[in-house]
């Protein structure tokens, strides 16, 4: 192994969670943080921790001089960028390497080319990778637009070519709309992304998010099977499960090859996730996207796999092989992960930062609680509302739910409201129960179920 000495370039949860990974190997580990985070858990846990700044992530975990510099300062030889800030930043990933540092992630070449929405059904398209019906590069004028839409149809997606997080994204049911969703995405991906381009995509009607995890070490690739990610929010996932019931065993041998098969076309390392819709009505996916970095969805699929991700992109970063065969990788069982935000869903899931005044967090066979909180902690208001991470796995769906409901019934944070009302309910729900929705069907069920998401006793 390589890795020595190891800095997580995160914070809350997941630099928890990479800490740990990395602990387990034998690493030192190196935290850092901005001065809102000094009492976070991952400054406790790390062996060291330097504090890069203020508490505005443009001014911390944004600024790639502080963090290279915290490199410097505490001998790190490898630099773990977790998801978001920096983590699909090709230039930063360049500028680690260029700094004699190991980068935990796949290459700033290959960053470029997936983290280019165009430029990434390109690719797919080039490996053999269905796509979804729409312009095969970025639409340079509304002119272009309207020869594209002889093709599409209505209703159709303008997208952001650098988007990412549901942001840039415009729908239209006719003309009229597009054109005047054209101008307003092309100027939210400028402001959100730095990058105006737009591309088009065919609105596929009540698909289903459905998304492969992927290993690669530069020169194969492996697959540790699919993920659902179907229950959004404003098109952020909130409940994420494998495998999926969608599913029956020949699409599912086609979807995870695909994706073996564009990882390995663009040279991949590290873990990354490759995510499709599905279409319920035809049986056909089609790729949309590729995240490439660790997914806060990750633990399903280690649940299910046995295989801790973390690790192996450590391992693989640290310049080992793949050591696992495909023929290894096995389904056991169902997991679920829910996302316990400090959000109140009973006030249109208003923000709820604040203090931590007991933690009670659920154990027993199958439940895993990843998060970076503990009586007494602040959750500051400058980031992410993600406080936690519910994580539960049995032999069965219908067991992995009830399982869920007894794992969110032991869940306490008081002092703080959190999603978790959401999740009891989605459990009781009978549609949820049996499988049955899509990307839209949680935005329906809100306007009809606002009623059900009974507030937790005041903080």
């Amino acid at each position: 192994m390589m890795i020595r000495k190891l800095l997580v370039a995160n914070r809350g949860e997941i630099a928890v969670r990479i800490l740990r990974a990395a602990k387990d190997l034998g690493m030192a580990t190196v935290a850092v943080h901005s001065e809102a985070d000094r009492d976070s858990l991952h400054v406790q846990l790390a062996d060291e921790a330097v504090c890069i700044g203020p508490p505005a992530a443009k001014k911390s975990y944004l600024s790639v001089a502080a963090i290279l510099k915290a490199a410097e300062e505490t001998g790190a030889d490898a630099i773990h960028p977790g998801y978001g800030f920096l983590a699909e930043n090709a230039d930063f990933a360049d500028a680690v390497v260029a700094a004699g540092l190991i980068w935990v992630g796949p290459s700033g070449e290959a960053i470029r080319l997936m983290g280019d929405k165009v430029s990434a059904r390109s690719a797919a398209h080039a490996a053999g990778v269905p796509v979804v019906p729409g312009s095969m590069g970025r639409v340079k004028d509304i002119a272009e637009a309207r020869q594209i839409l002889m093709d599409t149809g209505f209703p159709v997606m303008i997208k952001a070519a650098a988007g990412g997080g549901g942001r840039g994204i415009r729908i239209a049911g006719d003309l009229a709309e597009f054109e005047a969703a054209f101008p307003q995405a092309a100027a939210e991906a400028l402001a959100a992304f730095g990058d105006g381009g737009l591309y088009m995509e065919k609105v596929i009607g009540n698909a289903r998010h459905i998304e492969v995890q992927v290993l690669g070490d530069g020169v194969d690739a492996i697959h540790c099977f699919e993920r659902e990610c179907s229950l959004q929010r404003r098109r952020q996932k909130v409940w994420e499960e494998a495998p999926s019931l969608a599913l029956s065993p020949r699409q599912r041998d086609e979807l995870c090859a695909s994706a073996v098969r564009l990882a390995r076309a663009v040279n991949y390392s590290g873990a990354g996730t490759i995510e499709y819709l599905f279409d319920d009505a035809t049986g056909r996916f089609h790729f949309i996207e590729m995240n490439t970095r660790i997914q806060v969805e990750h633990p399903v699929t280690e649940m299910i796999t046995g295989i801790d991700l973390v690790a192996e992109g450590l391992r693989i970063a640290g310049g080992e092989a793949l050591r696992i065969r495909q023929a290894e990788v096995q389904v056991k069982g169902h997991a679920i992960e829910v996302r316990l935000n400090a959000e109140d869903p009973a006030k249109g899931f208003a923000p709820f930062p604040g203090t931590v005044e007991a933690l009670r967090i659920p154990g027993g066979p199958g439940v895993r609680f990843e998060s970076m909180l503990y009586a007494g902690y602040t959750v500051p208001p400058f980031y992410d509302s993600l406080l936690a991470k519910l994580v539960v796995h049995a032999e069965t769906r219908a067991a992995a739910i009830q399982r869920l409901t007894r794992a969110l019934g032991e869940t306490r944070i008081d002092g703080i409201r959190t999603t978790k009302p959401l999740f009891l309910a989605l459990a009781a729900d009978p549609e949820v129960q049996a499988g049955r929705f899509h990307t839209r069907w949680l935005e329906g069920w809100l306007d009809r179920n606002a009623g059900r998401l009974t507030p937790e006793p005041d903080p």
